[in-house]
């Protein structure tokens, strides 16, 4: 079933017009056609069903029948900060994080970051929102994650968060695999966790220097080395494990 995000609050028996890229989505691209039901999300993060009324074009009506009550959300607040990095591997860490149940992705220049984005950061955004709510729809999540951009890594340090960590390979190296654990193992529901992950090549000394000077934990990922697009999907894994199925 289709899931739409509508920005608006929605109730039962509520007659609504969707807007025009649904619709078009609906009538043009799926060829739906009334009677059909969909899943729309309100502004509250609320899901409902609804039934399609009418279609004139784009113009697509629909009719509230009932809330679903679906929470797919983390019990947790995630925020995945990723060092810029080439051609379109931002575009797959957005995707794939939101699948996985990011709240917040942020993406910013590191030391060791090929690619720069001052002057096309605007356009980078605006694609990358998009790829988050196709992907939040199609992973019938409740909310659509955030994608921003900062400057550097100390403003990063200026924001609070209750857990902080770094992903550090040569954490990795010296054998150190229990601070991601110890970090997820007693987390409290709505606790906001940030994981900061290098570009290609990894993050510098100075900049973990910078972290761990503010409190972040500097955590392996396991024996191997992973890709700087693999690393926040197998830290978003973990929190899942870690907050939901263990704790199911």
């Amino acid at each position: 079933m289709q899931h739409y995000f509508i920005n608006e609050n929605l109730t039962n028996n509520q007659r609504v017009t969707l807007p025009l890229e649904i619709g078009h989505h609906l009538s043009k691209v799926l060829r739906a056609e009334v009677g059909d039901k969909v899943q729309l999300v309100s502004a509250t993060h609320l899901v409902y069903l609804a039934e399609i009324g009418s279609i004139d074009g784009r113009q697509v009506t629909a009719t509230i029948q009932k809330e679903l009550h679906m929470d797919v959300e983390l019990p947790v607040e995630v925020t995945i900060v990723s060092g810029l990095s080439k051609k379109n591997k931002p575009e797959l860490i957005v995707q794939k994080a939101t699948e996985l149940g990011a709240d917040h992705i942020i993406f910013l220049p590191m030391a060791r970051s090929i690619v720069k984005w001052d002057q096309k950061s605007e356009k980078k955004l605006k694609r990358l929102n998009e790829v988050a709510l196709s992907a939040a729809e199609q992973s019938h999540r409740n909310l659509v994650p955030t994608v921003s951009y900062l400057h550097s890594l100390y403003e990063l340090t200026k924001r609070p968060f209750d857990v902080k960590l770094v992903a550090y390979e040569e954490a990795a190296k010296d054998g150190e695999e229990s601070n991601l654990a110890q970090a997820l193992k007693d987390i409290r529901p709505d606790t906001s966790i940030v994981a900061v992950f290098g570009p290609e090549g990894g993050i510098s000394s100075e900049e973990i220097s910078l972290l761990t000077d503010q409190a972040y934990i500097s955590a392996g990922l396991g024996p191997r080395i992973l890709r700087t697009e693999t690393a926040p999907m197998y830290f978003l894994s973990s929190v899942s494990v870690m907050t939901e199925l263990l704790k199911s």
